[in-house]
C-alpha cells in the first residue's frame, strides 16, 4: 500500500465533530471537504433551523423582505451530517467525547464554533415585550412588532442597536435609543470618531439619549435611573455579546477573561485535537502584538480555512498556517455604509480624509508611518485599498493621506 493510499485510508477513518452551525461551523465543515478530508464530518447545532447567515436578520429578514437566510450549501452532497436541535453540554477530552442533549458523540478532532450570545439586561428575564436580536426566531418575533409600528426603545447604541433602530425607523416606528455612555459606539471607537455618528440618529428621526441607564422595564415603559419614563410598546436590548462557552466548564479547555476560548495562532486550543474558531475564540496577532477577540462575520468566514488545514495537515505531520488576518466588518445604518478594517488601539496618529459632517469620510489610524486601521463611511474604495496597505505594512506619507481626492494607494511614501 502506497503512502498516499495509507493517508487516504487514515483520513477516511477520522471523525471531525463541529459544535456550532453558524458561519464559522458551516464554513469549517465545507473547508474540510474542499481541502480533501474524507472522514466523517458532523455539525452539531442547538437551533432546529437549517444553518443560516446572521447579518440579514437585522435587515431583510426583520423587515420582511426575505423569509430567511439559509446558507447555500448542499450538505448531503458534501457528506456533512447535520444534527440540529442538539445542544452541546460538555467535553470529555480524555475520552474524546462531546456530551450533547442527544447523548455522547465521539470525535477524533473537535471544532468549537459556538459563537457568542447576547448580554441580557438585568431584571428583564421573562418580561413581556423585551427582545434580543441574535437568532432567526428573534427576528421573526420582532417582525410583527415593527409591522404594528410600536413605540420602540432600543437599549444600547452599539452596532446592533444602530442597525435595529435603522430598520425600525424604515418600518415607521417611533424609536428612542438609550445609551449609558456619553456617545454611540463608546466601546468600539474613540470619542472624536464616534461623535459625528450621534447626529445620524436625529437625521433619521430617532431619539438618542446618552448618559441614560435603565432602572427597570415596566408594561408600556422603560424607566431610566433619573426617573424618566420612556414609552415603550417593545424593548430591544443590544448591549453586547459574550462567547457562548459556559458549557465548557470543567473540560480543561483554557478560557480567557471574557470567557473566550484561548486559541493559539493556528486556532488550536489548550487541549490536543480541539480547535476553536469564530466569535467564541481569541487568537494572538503578530501583526498587532496582542490577543484579538473578533465578534464579526469576516472572522467567522476566514478562520475555518486555518482550522481545516490544521486538521488535514495533522495527518501528514504538516504545521498548520498562522492565522493573523486584518480584522474587517461593516454596518449599514441610517442610510450609510460603514466599514472598518484593522485594529486601532495601538495607533499613535489619527488622520481624517473628508469632512465628518458630510456623507462620506474616512478615519485613518497610523503607528509610525504604517496604517494599522481605518473606518470608512461611504468610501468603500478607501476601505479596499486601506485593507491591502495594512496587510502589506506599506509605509505611507501622512500629508498625502489626508487628501480625500487622492486614492489611498497613492499615499505611499
Amino acid at each position: 500500500m502506497s503512502d498516499q493510499t495509507q493517508e487516504r485510508t487514515a483520513s477516511a477513518r477520522r471523525r471531525v465533530v463541529v459544535v456550532g452551525a453558524g458561519m464559522a461551523g458551516v464554513q469549517t465543515a465545507v473547508a474540510l471537504r474542499e481541502q480533501g478530508f474524507t472522514g466523517t464530518v458532523t455539525v452539531i447545532g442547538a437551533e432546529p433551523h437549517q444553518p443560516y447567515d446572521r447579518p440579514p436578520l437585522s435587515k431583510a429578514v426583520l423587515l420582511g423582505t426575505a423569509e430567511g437566510s439559509a446558507f447555500d450549501v448542499d450538505f448531503e452532497a458534501l457528506g456533512i451530517e447535520l444534527r440540529l436541535g442538539c445542544e452541546a453540554l460538555g467535553v470529555r477530552p480524555g475520552a474524546r467525547l462531546l456530551d450533547t442533549s442527544a447523548g455522547p458523540v465521539p470525535y477524533d478532532a473537535l471544532v468549537l464554533a459556538t459563537g457568542a450570545e447576547p448580554v441580557r439586561l438585568p431584571g428583564t428575564e421573562g418580561v413581556p415585550g423585551v427582545h434580543l436580536l441574535r437568532t432567526l426566531d428573534d427576528a421573526e418575533q420582532l417582525r410583527p412588532v415593527l409591522a404594528r409600528q410600536h413605540d420602540i426603545v432600543v437599549v444600547g447604541a452599539g452596532w446592533i442597536g444602530a442597525e435595529f433602530a435603522t430598520a425600525a425607523r424604515e418600518a415607521g416606528c417611533a424609536v428612542t435609543v438609550v445609551e449609558a455612555a456619553d456617545r454611540p459606539l463608546a466601546g468600539a471607537l474613540p470619542a472624536e470618531v464616534a461623535a459625528p455618528m450621534a447626529g445620524w440618529y436625529a437625521d433619521a428621526g430617532a431619539v438618542l439619549r446618552t448618559h441614560a441607564r435603565v432602572a427597570r422595564v415596566e408594561p408600556g415603559a422603560v424607566v431610566l435611573d433619573d426617573g424618566t419614563r420612556v414609552p415603550a410598546g417593545a424593548v430591544v436590548v443590544g448591549i453586547g455579546a459574550r462567547p457562548a462557552t459556559a458549557w465548557l466548564a470543567g473540560s480543561g479547555i483554557a478560557l480567557g477573561a471574557h470567557g473566550e476560548v484561548l486559541a493559539d495562532e493556528q486556532l488550536r486550543t489548550s487541549v490536543p485535537d480541539v480547535h476553536a474558531v469564530g466569535d467564541c475564540a481569541s487568537f494572538p496577532s503578530r501583526r498587532y502584538g496582542e490577543r484579538l477577540l473578533v465578534h464579526h462575520w469576516d472572522n467567522a468566514l476566514q478562520g475555518p480555512r486555518t482550522v481545516a488545514a490544521g486538521i488535514v495537515g495533522a495527518e501528514a505531520g504538516e504545521e498548520p498556517p498562522v492565522y493573523d488576518p486584518v480584522p474587517y466588518f461593516w454596518s449599514e445604518q441610517f442610510g450609510r455604509f460603514v466599514q472598518y478594517a484593522g485594529h486601532h488601539t495601538a495607533a499613535d496618529t489619527t488622520l481624517w480624509r473628508g469632512d465628518p459632517s458630510g456623507p462620506a469620510w474616512t478615519v485613518c489610524w497610523l503607528r509610525g508611518d504604517r496604517l494599522v486601521a481605518l473606518l470608512a463611511v461611504g468610501r468603500p474604495r478607501d476601505l479596499a485599498q486601506g485593507k491591502r496597505l495594512i496587510d502589506a505594512g506599506t509605509p505611507l506619507d501622512p500629508g498625502l493621506l489626508t487628501d480625500p481626492a487622492r486614492p489611498l494607494k497613492a499615499a505611499v511614501a
